[in-house]
């Protein structure tokens, strides 16, 4: 066991339990000056008191476990960047208050969110954005379903096990995954399936819960349909337990609870068309190639992507991913995150990174070895996809998907075939977005870094605009 300093936890746990210094030290036999050191982290965990510990408090040892921090730290740095760049708190601060204290920084960014999105709110009644009015009302309950899955990393237990005993019972196998899905509707809930023609109704699919009728738009692949079926019967057999996870972070009733159930069910689906443990072996066996696994589960690009950035279930972890959807212009439309890697909220995303590349080739997987400012390294495959409503002159919509990891992961990959994982200088040095990135020098930077003073002279320019430091010059435009 390496060194681990738990302090922070450790007091939070006695005093969560009512219990003094004095009384926790008599209940584990140690002396109060030691446990004092230890709650200080002037003293780390030995594995005897950890034993002690976890007899006493019924945890499971991982609960003292030092987390990974990294996450937390640019969430804090993407919030906070004014007031390091003004020198108010250095970088070094938010990193320990991560490690140290996470319910406080966890707390401080949620309270950061809340004077933003009051702040919003403000400028739309100030008449400060026009016809922008209502555009916190329609953003804000999204972000709510974002952090619920972000701070559960992308992996609800309960309902992907749920999933996987369904499948099960129904017999989910490839080549009778839409079958097995319309018997189980009309078996367990007397519900029928149509694939009429649709007429006008642009609506991809529709229940009738009075006629007890699935509606699913001819348009809709084999795949998707499965997907439509298996949403539905996450919501007629578990609709509970849907309610119960949704209530955990949003009231009941608020457009932030309906969309929260909306992605249990969407993750119920994934689950069940592509049952764990089968889809967990697959992509170990075929080193997570996502056309292979498209092809053998018949399933879309989108969907397999979706389903690997959720394969952390304790005891059998896939590779752990980021998957993020972005448009042309740079609209982050879906990001999920089983890493560390942080998806800015106030500084758009990095042009360099590899998902922009798609959309001059599509079709086809981009893979790039990209750095962030803190120096870690990710793989990221990219591969543009386009989806038409059908009918000559009717627009469809074109999406980047990124599906990232850690370096450290990368040789469990098949995309790292040919690549020098050890050459740090060939990585692509990226951002977390331009009003938020340190890169000072980047030629691409399309807006000034918030709260760093411009070195403007009139008398010379550099390749690279808007620079900070101290004799610096840059491009007016």
């Amino acid at each position: 066991m390496g060194r681990t300093f738990a302090g922070a936890r450790l007091r939070r746990l006695r005093e969560e339990r009512g219990l003094s210094q004095a009384a926790l030290a008599r209940l584990l036999d140690l002396s109060p000056s030691y446990l004092n050191q230890l709650e200080h982290d002037a003293r780390p965990l030995t594995v005897p008191v950890l034993l002690r510990l976890t007899e006493a408090f019924g945890v499971e040892a991982g609960y003292f476990a030092p987390p990974d921090t990294a996450r937390l730290t640019a969430e804090l740095r993407d919030s906070l960047g004014e007031e390091v760049a003004a020198g108010r708190i250095t970088a070094g601060d938010l990193a320990e208050l991560a490690q140290r204290l996470p319910a406080v920084a966890s707390l401080l960014l949620d309270v950061d969110r809340r004077r933003r999105t009051a702040a919003e709110q403000l400028a739309v009644l100030a008449e400060d954005r026009g016809p922008a009015a209502g555009l916190t009302e329609a953003r804000t309950p999204h972000e709510q379903v974002r952090e619920f899955f972000y701070r559960r990393a992308n992996y609800v237990d309960e309902l992907d096990r749920a999933a996987e005993e369904l499948a099960t019972l129904i017999g989910v196998r490839r080549g009778r995954v839409r079958t097995a899905l319309t018997d189980r509707l009309a078996e367990a809930h007397s519900v029928r399936v149509s694939t009429g023609t649709g007429g006008k109704d642009d609506r991809l699919h529709r229940f009738d819960p009075v006629g007890r009728t699935l509606h699913l738009s001819p348009r809709l692949r084999p795949g998707q349909q499965a997907f439509r079926l298996a949403t539905q019967l996450g919501y007629l057999e578990h609709d509970a337990l849907l309610s119960e996870l949704a209530a955990q972070d949003s009231p009941e009733g608020t457009p932030a609870h309906a969309l929260t159930r909306i992605g249990l069910a969407n993750y119920f689906a994934a689950a069940l068309v592509l049952p764990y443990r089968v889809f967990h072996g697959e992509a170990e066996s075929s080193r997570y190639d996502l056309e292979h696994l498209a092809d053998h589960f018949s399933v879309g690009h989108e969907t397999v992507c979706h389903r690997l950035s959720t394969l952390q279930r304790p005891g059998l972890r896939g590779v752990p991913f980021s998957f993020v959807r972005v448009d042309r212009a740079g609209n982050v439309s879906k990001r999920q995150s089983a890493t560390d890697f942080h998806f800015s909220r106030t500084g758009g995303t990095c042009p360099l990174w590899n998902v922009y590349e798609t959309f001059a080739a599509p079709g086809r997987v981009h893979v790039q070895v990209a750095a962030m400012p803190d120096g870690r390294r990710y793989l990221w495959t990219a591969r543009a996809v386009t989806r038409s409503p059908g009918g000559w002159g009717r627009p469809g919509k074109t999406f980047a998907l990124g599906l990232g990891c850690e370096l450290r992961h990368a040789s469990r990959l098949v995309y790292s075939a040919g690549l020098d994982l050890t050459d740090e200088a060939a990585a692509t040095p990226i951002g977390l977005g331009c009003k938020v990135c340190e890169r000072a020098a980047c030629p691409q930077r399309s807006a000034p870094p918030i709260g760093r003073p411009l070195a403007v002279d009139e008398h010379s320019s550099t390749f690279a605009p808007y620079p900070t430091g101290p004799g610096e010059t840059g491009d007016a435009g």
